[in-house]
């Protein structure tokens, strides 16, 4: 069978731009994702099952037996059948040659950062732009390689990163630009006319993979630098967290408080004053107000959070 337009995810946003595509610019003949068995080996945020699209639109959906798209399954469906174009949102992983080269215009995703690429390459580059206070990022629709980023651009489009984002927020915008590049490549690919830019004046530069326990705040830090990281790991990510007395609190919201008042009778981290359930919590060089979180022991005025 021969698969013109085919869609690579495993998130909620994956559905966004399936949904999209389909009532938007055209029919989505194959959705290619992971089987919730899959998941459980690989952590991946914000996941959200896409068989569903069957039953709603009667489009065919492969669930892999693995993440890397190197299992029999996979590798039947890509001996069996032809592909034209793949448009890949939210799958972290890199696509193999094997898969790459049964698609005739080949398979597109995103990647991004406050330059250009290469520079900013690797993981979790909108969540390590807001973790950097980075306030702009451009956004790339990119040909897939065999290498991770590779500065193959189709097109790029540029959004701010406000300082009242989080990283939910920025994922609206980042979707909101991710279409328009879309709407972009498919009237290319209609056209059969698809240019690819490769050369850079930009160097290389990568992200490191962030795992849930890298969302540990340090209180000894500055409040801009604390309130990057929580912004930058709010849901659907882990969240960021630290202890009081030896109690995980997990913070999902919090925004820089007053950095006049004289908090110096406090130490970094110490619970000043409590209003509403909200928290007011001495840094180094200000104070937080600790807007949502959860945590199995009531906070306190004068507890601590601490690093363990």
């Amino acid at each position: 069978m021969h698969y013109k337009v085919v869609v690579f995810g495993v998130k909620d946003t994956s559905e966004n731009i399936i949904e999209f595509i389909h009532n938007e610019i055209c029919p989505v003949d194959l959705i290619i994702t992971i089987s919730p068995e899959v998941t459980k080996k690989n952590q991946v945020s914000g996941y959200k099952g896409l068989g569903f699209f069957t039953e709603k639109y009667g489009i065919p959906v492969h669930e892999a037996d693995s993440y890397s798209l190197t299992d029999d399954h996979t590798a039947s469906l890509m001996r069996d059948n032809t592909f034209d174009i793949g448009i890949s949102m939210g799958w972290q992983r890199l696509v193999p040659m094997s898969v790459l080269e049964r698609f005739k215009f080949g398979v597109y995703g995103f990647h991004g950062n406050a330059g250009y690429l290469p520079f900013g390459r690797g993981r979790s580059p909108l969540n390590w732009s807001m973790i950097l206070g980075d306030t702009r990022f451009n956004l790339n629709l990119f040909k897939y390689d065999e290498k991770a980023d590779s500065p193959n651009v189709f097109a790029t489009e540029t959004f701010q990163i406000g300082p009242c984002d989080d990283i939910r927020t920025a994922q609206y915008k980042n979707m909101i630009v991710s279409k328009r590049l879309i709407r972009k490549l498919l009237k290319a690919y209609a056209d059969n006319n698809i240019t690819i830019r490769t050369e850079s004046k930009d160097y290389d530069s990568w992200y490191e993979k962030r795992t849930a326990k890298d969302g540990l705040v340090d209180f000894r830090g500055r409040t801009r630098d604390i309130y990057n990281l929580i912004r930058g790991v709010a849901a659907p990510f882990p969240g960021a967290f630290a202890f009081i007395g030896g109690c995980r609190i997990t913070i999902w919201n919090a925004q820089p408080f007053d950095e006049i008042i004289d908090f110096s009778e406090y130490e970094p981290g110490e619970i000043a004053d409590i209003f509403d359930n909200r928290l007011v919590v001495r840094t180094v060089d200000g104070s937080l107000l600790i807007n949502e979180y959860e945590c199995d022991k009531e906070p306190h005025i004068g507890d601590v959070l601490r690093t363990e």
